[in-house]
């Protein structure tokens, strides 16, 4: 089996100046990947589906047990491997399971939170917030700052960066800058809730979380599932090129986090920990 890869070519006719032209097309790949868990005393169950772009799946399966709490530490994780026994072996890439080490009780959603089907997978709403505070999450006390000018230089540094925009036009981004605003990591999916958990992901795996002094950059809209990520990795700074929501604010209001939005060339609004940015 030929693991997927992050793009397809799709043949398509494409109209132009009055006639239609035969021609390839490349898309962004999308393939659904389902997580299994495998405590060490029991059999591996599935604990969820998210339609992803392929490509990073270890880091997404991480940094979304991370994420809802199910994980805490990335010893806790004996193995990260796909799952060759799946009935359909044109199936094996987009199973994974994700091996716990010897004593490990994860921390399973009751039913009323199981995650979604979709590429915006995440969970919702007021319970999802009291759900961070019990994990212990507390304000920010980052003292991050940032000027302004070096914030409006960043949209340009991602839309470099992004190698499958470029070639589809069809993908959304993360990018992760240090305490010297330099581009530390940067993943493309076609959900942009998965290229953030690759993001987390990918520092949890090294034992590098919280993400303290970092700027967190979206390619689409800061929302709620965005900025509760951020929150549980202890990232004090989060921009998105287009508006928050009501409840992403209030989320990062809560927990002392700055939040930007409408990240343009020459423009931004500041919603939450204003105090971190500077004319």
């Amino acid at each position: 089996m030929t693991r997927p890869g992050s793009t397809t070519r799709i043949p398509v006719h494409s109209y132009r100046e009055g006639r239609f032209t035969p021609r390839d097309d490349l898309l962004t790949t999308e393939e659904p990947l389902e997580i299994r868990l495998a405590p060490s005393d029991s059999p591996p169950f599935p604990l969820t589906v998210t339609m992803r772009t392929p490509g990073h799946d270890f880091e997404l399966s991480a940094g979304l047990l991370f994420a809802e709490g199910i994980l805490a530490a990335p010893d806790q994780i004996r193995r990260i491997a796909y799952c060759r026994e799946v009935a359909r072996s044109e199936q094996q890439y987009n199973v994974v399971t994700v091996e716990l080490r010897p004593g490990v009780q994860p921390e399973i959603p009751d039913s009323g939170r199981r995650f979604g089907m979709t590429a915006a997978c995440g969970v919702c709403g007021k319970t999802s917030l009291e759900a961070l505070k019990r994990r212990g999450l507390m304000p920010m006390e980052d003292p991050r700052t940032l000027v302004a000018s070096t914030l409006l230089s960043l949209p340009a540094v991602l839309r470099e960066q992004q190698t499958l925009f470029n070639k589809t036009g069809g993908i959304h981004a993360a990018a992760l800058f240090d305490e010297e605003t330099r581009l530390v990591t940067l993943r493309e999916d076609v959900g942009r809730h998965n290229a953030m958990d690759k993001i987390v992901g990918e520092r949890f795996l090294v034992g590098k979380l919280p993400i303290r002094g970092h700027v967190l950059l979206v390619s689409g809209r800061p929302g709620f599932e965005i900025v509760q990520k951020a929150a549980a990795a202890g990232i004090p700074i989060l921009a998105g090129v287009s508006a928050p929501s009501s409840l992403a604010v209030e989320t990062a209001r809560e927990f002392g986090m700055t939040l930007i939005g409408f990240l343009r060339e020459d423009r931004f609004n500041v919603y939450s920990g204003e105090e971190r940015v500077t004319a």
